[in-house]
């Protein structure tokens, strides 16, 4: 027997699969996201079998469940900057007339680059040639404890 006779012979039936198609990311509903997240919170369910079984990584099972924990303001916060109306006067405030007249260190110069901002009891002035380091940390602040 040759050697040709032995590539000639049928070899044991090997199964290919052929994947046509786009292959489109696939899209969640809100519903089925909540349904494979609860299959994991079973005890002793194991993540990556359930993330297999619906054709996910496990790694977007997990970023799944970390952004069902997040309360609903977190996710808000991350849609985009918010803004608010601004208000220019040409005059003082009411409030800094009258302080002015209680101080006088307070010349126009000085008073003429103010930014004032007023969140509830909280007023929060921004001088002119403020660090702006320093204005974005007690911005921060103001809003972790609004």
């Amino acid at each position: 027997m040759s050697t040709l006779d032995h590539t000639l012979k049928p070899q044991d039936l090997h199964r290919l699969e052929v994947i046509t198609g786009t292959g489109r990311r696939r899209r969640f509903s809100d519903d089925d996201k909540a349904r494979i997240i609860e299959e994991t919170l079973v005890p002793g369910a194991v993540v990556s079998e359930i993330a297999r079984r619906h054709g996910l990584s496990p790694q977007q099972l997990f970023g799944w469940r970390r952004q069902a924990r997040q309360p609903a303001s977190a996710s808000t916060e991350t849609s985009g900057p918010l803004f608010v109306p601004a208000l220019v006067e040409a005059t003082l405030p009411e409030r800094a007339v009258r302080r002015r007249g209680r101080n006088r260190a307070l010349d126009e110069d000085r008073v003429a680059g103010i930014i004032e901002v007023e969140i509830g009891s909280v007023t929060v002035r921004v001088g002119r040639g403020a660090d702006a380091r320093t204005v974005t940390a007690v911005i921060r602040a103001l809003k972790a404890s609004a």
